[in-house]
């Protein structure tokens, strides 16, 4: 017998694919990465002030309550109600976490047990697969259509006795695409007539293009008591490391949900979050001027990447900060990023690690840089796919 094997558990869950590429990039020096989903931006100067505050009090660094402090909570309560247009007390329906990674986590651990079922339709994210795969619920993949959403045909196709979930990105990482609010609307009254709950993930609620809008399923009439709304800092206020997210939650939920946050992790990071509780109160007309910039890099790569039609095809997006590519070769899209990043030193993400597997997608990250770095990182890419175009 070994004593010293692996939990069988993790065998089955991907490796993950951002450490994978960035080991390749830390080998090839000089490679520019459109890879991790990060935003190019600092946190507002601002947050000083809740810093300030927080070294004020050396109580603070002791641990506080499970739930988040109460500037914190306040500052979430009024930005959920103004900006979302969901009403919640936040003593009994908001927590926050160390990301919104680890409000997905803990929402699954509430709901969920072993050989329960969650609908996850494809393009998903590739750590809410692992999640599910590491706490040995069985992840019902949704295939997807031309325009990267699913349908209540597919949810219907996809549910079992089993079902406890569906999960909605959006906008949506990794194709950048937006659900319609109609189609979100669905998804929920379906899960709420059926008794599931619908865990949407809202942490790109702020990028947004060409016209679009964020709707955020919570807010509906009728959703309070099956809906979870997680929302993160680090993609819209720069916030990555200092990782702070939070999540709402039905009422049900609240004493289950403390009690995995106390096991894991007692509090988030007390500092982060006084700075989070001034980020938010500052609001997205701090981001605004940032989301302009990312807007017209966003622009610059459609329009470039458009010349290599129809052997690339570029799905539809007008949210986050992704652009999913189709290439009609026949290489791995992991073969291909590896290439790429070895003769052209550009890096991207490959399609699989997000459930495609049937042709060669590759994951466009353009929100990491300035524009005059993007534009470089731009001209690696183009020149890279050219070539690869005239090897095909």
């Amino acid at each position: 017998m070994n004593r010293f094997g692996v939990a069988k558990r993790l065998q089955q869950v991907q490796d993950p694919v951002i450490p994978i590429v960035g080991e390749w990039v830390r080998s090839n020096p000089g490679t520019l990465s459109l890879g991790q989903g990060v935003v190019f931006y600092d946190p507002p100067r601002e947050i000083t002030e809740g810093l300030e505050t927080f070294w004020a009090d050396p109580l603070n660094h002791r641990y506080k309550l499970v739930q988040g402090i109460d500037p914190l909570l306040e500052a979430i309560s009024d930005k959920i109600l103004s900006e979302n247009g969901i009403q919640a007390d936040p003593r009994k329906r908001v927590v926050v976490t160390a990301g919104s990674n680890m409000a997905f986590m803990h929402a699954i651990m509430a709901i969920a047990e072993q050989g329960d079922e969650v609908i996850l339709p494809k393009p998903y994210y590739f750590n809410h697969e692992m999640a599910l795969s590491m706490l040995g619920i069985e992840p019902r993949l949704i295939e997807p259509g031309p325009d990267m959403l699913p349908s209540i045909q597919d949810l219907e196709a996809a549910l079992t006795e089993r079902t406890r979930a569906v999960v909605t990105v959006s906008p949506n990482n990794p194709s950048g695409a937006v659900y319609p609010r109609p189609l979100l609307e669905a998804i929920n009254a379906w899960c709420r007539n059926h008794g599931l709950y619908h865990i949407s993930d809202e942490a790109y609620e702020y990028f947004h293009y060409d016209g679009s809008t964020h709707f955020s399923p919570g807010s509906l009439p009728s959703a309070s008591d099956h809906t979870l709304s997680l929302f993160s800092l680090s993609k819209s206020y720069g916030f990555a490391s200092w990782r702070i997210g939070y999540m709402v939650i039905p009422p049900q939920l609240l004493a289950p949900i403390q009690k995995i946050q106390d096991t894991n992790l007692i509090c988030a990071p007390v500092i982060s979050q006084f700075a989070a509780a001034r980020a938010i109160q500052i609001g997205p007309q701090y981001c605004q001027p940032h989301l302009e910039t990312i807007n017209r890099i966003r622009k610059s790569f459609i329009k470039a990447l458009s010349s290599l039609e129809p052997w690339l095809q570029i799905v539809p997006a007008k949210g986050a900060f992704y652009l999913l590519l189709r290439l009609e070769v026949d290489r791995s899209s992991l073969e291909v990023v590896r290439w790429l990043i070895e003769q052209h030193h550009i890096a991207l993400i490959p399609g699989t690690a997000f459930g495609l597997e049937q042709a060669c997608y590759l994951r466009v990250a353009y929100g990491a840089f300035d524009e005059v770095t993007a534009t470089k990182a731009l001209e690696r890419l183009i020149a890279g796919l050219e070539q690869l175009k005239q090897r095909t």
